[in-house]
């Protein structure tokens, strides 16, 4: 008996020191703005005080683009930021104003003040940001649950809005088929109070891995973009409570069915996360849209193939018409 607690205790001890050693290796404090603004927010971002917050802003138009073209809005998903767009943007702001920001909770803007994730939150703060930057009107793309505040900011106000791109959108009620493992544990009580303070950089390339179609095209550039950006102040324990707010709405296709502005649904056919089953329900619930599967792509089409993915919105505005 002897001899077993005594190997017991040795197996304790050894324990203790592998979780020990496993924490100071990941121990990942918060970050501050300034800390991270020297690599994340180099020109031509700016800050904007919207709703209490320092929004994390690119406004952006080349010249000889159409100054008369409804602007373009760009919305990122969770845990992601405004870098996501850059493939579009380099485009689209040839031909007319691209604005896209930090949501609350995420990026460089951090968390809200009082701590709302609710949707309607959201959707009031993208139109107080239509309202700050002097766009009455406007088309608004957005992927995950940008993709959902996209199309309920249109629902709250549609005259606001002239046409919705969804890029592997939220807000249906569906089975996930493979969740990162990020997400996962911020959902968790307990393991997530743990992630505000360790953060394995591996957890955070896994996370993105699994959202990609071809994982090989996850470059170690982009993992420290999602690794750094997380480190925000506040951003993890954001993500928390965004996931306590988070839930498809079973009345969507009741909301969707009085959007009458044109809509494109773009989605990458190896999306687990949230399935192209959804990418046919908003086809079957949106009355003025267009469907473009992407064979080979995963949750985030436009970071993956943002040239093919833009063509389609070039298309699509041309098709409709959409000034």
């Amino acid at each position: 008996m002897l001899r077993l607690l005594k190997f017991l205790g040795v197996l304790l001890l050894a324990l203790v020191i592998v979780i020990a050693a496993y924490i100071g290796v990941n121990w990942a404090p918060d970050k501050s703005v300034d800390e991270l603004a020297g690599r994340w927010a180099q020109p031509p971002s700016q800050f904007v005080e919207v709703m209490g917050m320092q929004v994390h802003l690119r406004d952006e138009m080349a010249e000889g683009a159409d100054p008369e073209a409804l602007p373009v809005v760009l919305l990122h998903g969770t845990s992601d930021s405004l870098h996501t767009w850059q493939g579009w943007t380099d485009v689209l702001s040839q031909q007319r104003r691209v604005i896209r920001f930090d949501l609350p909770g995420f990026g460089l803007t951090g968390p809200f003040p009082a701590g709302d994730y609710r949707m309607a939150h959201y959707t009031q703060f993208v139109l107080a940001m239509l309202d700050e930057l002097d766009v009455p009107r406007a088309i608004v793309a957005g992927n995950s649950f940008g993709g959902q505040l996209a199309w309920e900011t249109a629902y709250a106000a549609p005259e606001r809005v002239a046409a919705l791109v969804l890029v592997d959108a939220a807000g249906y009620l569906f089975e996930t088929q493979s969740m990162p493992i990020g997400f996962r544990i911020a959902q968790i009580p307990g393991l997530n109070e743990l992630m505000n303070r360790v953060l394995p950089r591996g957890m955070v390339e896994s996370s993105v891995r699994s959202v990609y179609g071809n994982p090989d095209r996850v470059t170690p550039a982009l993992v420290d973009r999602y690794y750094d950006l997380t480190l925000r102040e506040g951003n993890r324990a954001a993500l928390a409570a965004r996931f306590r707010e988070a839930r498809g709405t079973e009345d969507a296709p009741a909301r969707l069915a009085t959007l009458n502005m044109p809509a494109l649904i773009i989605w990458g056919d190896q999306d687990r996360l949230i399935p192209p089953d959804s990418a046919t329900r908003f086809h079957q619930d949106l009355p003025n849209n267009t469907l473009r599967l992407f064979p080979g792509l995963g949750h985030v089409p436009q970071e993956e193939d943002p040239s093919g993915t833009v063509e389609a919105v070039q298309t699509f505005l041309a098709e409709q018409s959409v000034p």
